[in-house]
């Protein structure tokens, strides 16, 4: 019996599961048949098996159960949110049985007669809440007397259905045609073999009608009914429920189950099988000719196809880890007043049973985090734009050996403000700390222990206890977590864990000639950093430090970790030839290594208890040359890299503040012109340094140019008084400005400073901005507006050289549209000259213009089209004509073909009404 009882619990504690899980199904969809179908076949075998084993308080609450699941299978009636959370405080109450059943072996003493009297009055149709209501007021019946029976030994006796019996068991009186339990166990106990055949044999026409339904009865045994037919007969009638149980035994069969314990010692064995394995694979590989390779191939080959087949048996589908929390996020949903869905994808995805075990509590915390902090109520998501049912989403996949777990929800997000706020109170960080930290790093705050920014303590959240344990429980299996969360759209949490904690992946290091295995999980990547290196290792205020692609990561050597003394001899390139890279908690730091053998699938083997203070270590693994090595603890590492991380923040400090002092000085770039007092002109106004030909000089407008760049360039003397040479090479600093470039011509380049710029003496020559001290000599600096000016009208004109606005010109005649496009494009304007409207219109499509010029002298009418074509509503029209006095009744204004400057102020009058527009 005490096997069958284990087995009992066991199958029972599944079963409840599966019925918690589809009973949230069932709530949200009552018109699923196949989902109560199911759950009404769980709770009736739940019902028998306890009728077997003599467990009546269990029997009883899951007949009272299935009654009102019988009732809306039947379509009595419609199941309501009351009536289901009904038969979930049955299923909660079941648990709570069988868990004082398992520790103590025999079923607890308890008063169900609420929760059954509540269940019976919901399925007789009476509101659920009001048989709440009842519960705490019906006052127990005074107990009767049972009646004196008169069957005979191995009979029941049957009321008849005028009369009423009370029954002790029930708490109530039977009802017509039921039966006691206690009559019942006596007829079992009482009856013969020969009895028993007898009922057994007994043919269909005695067989019991169908008015005695399974439904009445408080019992389990699959008996659908009992009467008597005949003296001293026990009639006992299976019903369909039975029928199809007893069909899938068969399927049953298929599977047995096994003790953990034995699963682990297999294990074991397997993973010492690998090792020797692998022993003996490297034996071999030293030596070329071997009658032994055949063989060892394989032995290695089924040995690879026997561990993964050990591993099969002890991964588990993630989504056994998940069938509670359907049911924990229908119970807060109801609690908080919130409308939530769960969605669960990668079910499947499987992992390690140990793993599993391990990540149900952190996962189950989240959730509930999720439903109380995460989401909105329904009132304040709408008022946000969003859904008013909030969606939490679980979602487990594969990736590289290891599996990632995102736990999401589109709620309001992490409060930054709020969480800054809280760390600085709680001094986790100072003031000045936290403004210079980014949101990511301020969203972290929130794994701190005791941390919490709850405004009041609920019964599921706000105690400060719980991201913290959350994290620590999945650093514990070698997992890590992260998160992402945007303030009004929701936050995500990112876990990755091993597929199994048997056998990792790890990277094989050596540190003062010892080997060391540290795992793959948590390595992010691989830097060389030696002499020939461009990450480089740096000492800085006494700390080393790896500056890679312009981040400073703190460095702590993997040999200071193990406690062992530095070599002070060795030079720091040898040192640090090696750098691992490694994420803990977010943060990234590098453990310096003195060599990088190889990655390996470890078996990882626990340490001894004489070990378990040991802190830097977790756990040792066998090489394939039988050598221990110990496998280093990311955790430990980490914790030894923070005391780093305050050094690493005051050289950014530091670093910060000499930037900002380079920011106080100037670069000068000094040369003479004119004689031998040097001038300068600050470097990052000037764009080149070029040597031009002289020859190459031309003259326009009263200025020197050159054809630089495929554009004219004009070229200023630095000194007023000087010329610019004609002949020879020309040393020119250019300036560009605006699109536009102007050169500067100096007789030589003398250095390149970088001082601070004080200018100690004013000057009133234009030109000249003052006198300053570069390079302990007086030096002239130059105003190099001054000089652009000479150069450049209106050069400092925001407009200038900005993109045209795009004219259409509808002109039919060749030579008006060859004589007014290059005025207009000299005037800043892009020209798109066409001969017909219907081009115009064409162009009008691909970019809208911000005016067209049309002629009206060729075709008047074919030129209104334009006015009222929708693909130039709001551009403005003008109409060209040879004639002041033609018709341009509609257009914007009128202008003579021959006159420039109305015809440009015209359009300077459409982009302003446009600008205005």
């Amino acid at each position: 019996m005490d096997e069958l009882l284990g087995e009992f619990i066991t199958e029972t504690n599944e079963f409840l599961e599966t019925v918690d899980t589809q009973l949230v199904v069932f709530e949200a969809d009552p018109t699923d048949g196949e989902t109560l179908n199911s759950i009404f076949r769980l709770v009736h075998t739940i019902k028998g098996t306890c009728g077997f084993l003599g467990l009546p308080r269990l029997q009883f609450l899951a007949h009272a159960g299935e009654t009102l699941l019988g009732k809306f299978r039947d379509g009595t009636l419609v199941a309501t949110p009351d009536q289901v959370q009904l038969v979930l405080e049955s299923i909660d109450r079941i648990k709570e049985i069988l868990a004082g059943l398992e520790a103590n072996g025999t079923e607890p003493q308890g008063d169900d007669r609420d929760l059954i009297g509540a269940l019976e009055r919901a399925a007789e149709g009476e509101d659920a809440q009001d048989s709440h209501t009842q519960n705490g007021q019906d006052a127990a019946p005074e107990p009767h007397q049972p009646a004196q029976s008169n069957a005979a030994p191995g009979q029941v006796e049957v009321a008849a259905a005028n009369s009423t019996r009370w029954d002790a068991d029930l708490g109530r009186e039977l009802r017509p045609g039921e039966v006691s339990l206690a009559d019942l166990e006596a007829a079992f106990r009482s009856a013969t073999p020969d009895d028993e055949n007898e009922a057994q044999a007994a043919s269909s026409p005695n067989t019991p009608s169908d008015s005695a339904k399974d439904s009445d009865l408080p019992i389990g045994l699959g008996v659908a009914g009992v009467r008597l037919s005949e003296p001293e007969a026990l009639i006992i009638k299976e019903d369909e429920e039975d029928i199809a149980i007893k069909g899938t035994a068969v399927a049953s069969n298929q599977t047995i189950r096994v003790n953990v314990e034995v699963l682990e010692t297999l294990m074991t064995m397997v993973s010492e099988l690998v090792l020797t394995r692998n022993q003996l694979m490297q034996m071999v590989r030293n030596v070329t000719d071997s009658e032994f390779k055949g063989p060892l191939q394989r032995l290695s080959a089924v040995t690879a196809e026997l561990q993964d087949s050990v591993m099969k048996t002890r991964m588990q589908p993630i989504g056994s880890a998940w069938k509670k929390l359907p049911r924990i996020v229908r119970d807060a949903a109801r609690d908080l007043g919130k409308k939530i869905d769960l969605i669960m994808d990668g079910e499947a995805t499987e992992l390690d049973r140990q793993v599993l075990e391990l990540i149900k509590d952190p996962l189950t915390h989240m959730i509930r985090n999720s439903c109380d902090h995460g989401l909105e109520n329904p009132t304040a998501r709408i008022a946000a734009g969003k859904s008013e049912t909030g969606i939490i989403r679980l979602n487990a996949y594969h990736e590289g050996g290891h599996i990632v777990i995102e736990v999401s929800d589109d709620g309001s997000g992490l409060a930054t403000s709020r969480i800054r706020e809280k760390a600085i109170k709680n001094n986790i960080v100072t003031e000045e700390q936290a403004w210079t930290l980014s949101d990511a790093q301020i969203h972290r705050f929130i794994f701190a222990p005791g941390f919490s920014t709850a405004a009041t303590v609920t019964s599921l959240s706000g105690r400060g206890v719980g991201m913290d344990v959350v994290r620590t429980n999945i650093e514990l299996i070698g997992g890590t977590i992260d998160l992402q969360s945007t303030e009004g759209r929701g936050t995500k949490f990112f876990i990755k864990i091993p597929l199994t904690l048997a056998i990792v992946s790890a990277l094989v290091v050596g540190s003062r000639k010892q080997r060391f295995a540290i795992p793959q999980l948590s390595i992010v990547e691989l830097v060389g950093a030696g002499a020939a290196s461009d990450h480089k290792v740096e000492i800085l205020n006494s700390a080393r430090v790896l500056r890679l692609r312009d981040r400073l990561l703190p460095l702590v050597d993997l040999s200071e970790v193990l406690g062992v003394a530095p070599n002070e001899h060795m030079e720091s390139e040898a040192l640090s030839s090696f750098v691992v890279v490694m994420q803990q908690s977010g943060q990234l730091f590098g453990v310096v290594v003195d060599e990088v053998f190889d990655t390996e699938e470890i078996v990882v083997k626990p340490l001894s208890k004489a070990l378990t203070n040991v802190g830097t270590f977790s756990g040792a693994t066998i090489l394939g040359d039988g050598s221990v090595i110990m496998i280093i603890d990311p955790a430990c590492v980490y914790r030894r890299v923070g005391q780093v991380e305050d050094v690493v923040e005051e050289i950014e400090a530091d670093v910060q503040k000499s930037r900002d002092q380079r920011l106080e000085t100037t670069s000068m770039i000094v040369f003479q012109a004119g004689g031998e007092q040097p001038k300068a002109v600050p470097l990052s106004l000037v764009t080149r340094l070029e040597e031009l030909d002289a020859t190459s000089f031309e003259q326009g407008d009263g200025r020197t140019l050159v054809q630089y760049r495929g554009e004219l360039m004009p070229i200023v003397a630095a000194d007023p008084y000087s010329t610019i040479v004609t002949s020879g090479v020309q040393p020119v600093l250019v300036f560009t400005y605006n699109g536009e470039a102007a050169g500067m011509a100096v007789d030589k380049i003398v250095d390149i400073v970088e001082e601070p710029l004080h200018v100690e003496m004013a000057a009133d020559r234009p030109g000249l901005t003052g006198i300053a001290v570069l390079k302990g000599k007086a030096t002239e600096i130059l105003d190099v507006g001054h000089y652009l000016s000479l150069a450049l009208n209106n050069w400092d004109d925001p407009t200038r050289n900005q993109p045209g606005k795009h004219i259409v010109l509808v002109e039919r005649n060749p030579f008006f549209r060859n004589l007014l496009s290059p005025l207009l494009r000299a005037a800043g304007y892009e020209v798109e000259a066409v001969d017909t409207v219907s081009a115009a219109l064409v162009c009008a499509e691909y970019r809208k213009p911000s005016a067209v010029l049309t002629d009206i002298d060729a075709d008047v009418a074919s030129a209104r089209r334009l006015l009222h074509d929708e693909r130039l509503s709001g551009t403005t029209i003008v109409a060209l004509s040879g004639s002041p006095d033609a018709d341009a009744t509609g257009f914007a204004s009128l202008v003579r073909k021959s006159d420039r400057e109305s015809l440009i102020a015209a359009i300077e009058m459409a982009s302003k009404l446009e600008i205005a527009a």
